[in-house]
C-alpha cells in the first residue's frame, strides 16, 4: 500500500538537496570534460 500523503517524509528535502549535489558532482567535470572535447576537436578539424 502506497504511503498516505496526510503525513510527508521528513528527510525528503534532504534527499532532493543529496540527490542534486550527485547530480553536480557527476554533472559539471561531464559538462567540463564535453566543453573540452569540443574544444580539441575544433582544433583537430579547423586550420
Amino acid at each position: 500500500m502506497a504511503p498516505s500523503s496526510a503525513s510527508p517524509d521528513p528527510a525528503a528535502p534532504r534527499r532532493t538537496w543529496l540527490a542534486v549535489l550527485v547530480w553536480l558532482w557527476v554533472g559539471l567535470p561531464f559538462a567540463y570534460g564535453l566543453y573540452e572535447l569540443v574544444l580539441k576537436a575544433t582544433q583537430l578539424f579547423t586550420d
